[in-house]
């Protein structure tokens, strides 16, 4: 028995200190500058003034046409270094973000790793084959290239988008799937369409 997921990796430089990087992260409201115009994104409520574990955000979005309801738990918020968010309700069978962020003095490394996995099974992997994976690497390249105008470019510690795909083996237990990760590290994933995150992210 195993759990399949998909994982992209991006990395990029900003020469901004990591106060400043993770300060426009933090705000909700940037979320709609740094997504692609043809998604229609916008920001629906926000359960909190200021973001913090715990935090809901509602979005919706139209992808090839179709309307799109997100709901999105701040699973983990250690400022200013670390966020991960989840989706709650949405397209995906299981969305979990990490965004990272290194201290490197007037300029910070900023890395996202982002695993999912779609519903439907076999049909499912053939969409993301033919599909998902460009629509989301569109995403996060049309993410760093905005960026990248806001912020400026760093010198050539370059960008890293990759794709890996794999799979979590193991069973249930206490409604949750256990397996060793590629990463070494367990995941708990709630049975359904909920993702109750990563151990030790």
């Amino acid at each position: 028995m195993a759990f399949r997921f998909h994982t992209l990796r991006q990395e990029q430089w900003i020469p901004r200190p990591i106060g400043e990087v993770f300060a426009f992260f933090a705000d909700a409201k940037n979320l709609e500058t740094i997504t692609p115009p043809f998604l229609g994104f916008r920001i629906l409520s926000v359960s909190a003034t200021a973001i913090a574990q715990g935090t809901k955000i509602r979005y919706r979005l139209r992808l090839h046409g179709l309307p799109i309801y997100w709901l999105t738990d701040i699973r983990r918020w250690d400022p200013p270094f670390r966020f991960v968010d989840v989706q709650l309700s949405g397209p995906y069978r299981m969305w979990h973000h990490t965004h990272t962020f290194e201290d490197h003095g007037s300029r910070t490394r900023m890395t996202d790793v982002v695993r999912y996995t779609l519903p439907f099974g076999p049909l499912g992997e053939l969409v993301h084959a033919l599909k998902v994976r460009a629509d989301v690497a569109r995403v996060f390249d049309y993410r760093r290239q905005r960026v990248a105008e806001l912020f400026g470019e760093a010198p050539a510690q370059g960008r890293l988008l990759r794709f890996q795909s794999g799979s979590v083996p193991g069973g249930t237990v206490g409604g949750c799937f256990i397996g060793g990760l590629k990463e070494g590290k367990q995941g708990c994933i709630g049975i359904g369409r909920l993702a109750h995150g990563f151990i030790g992210e």
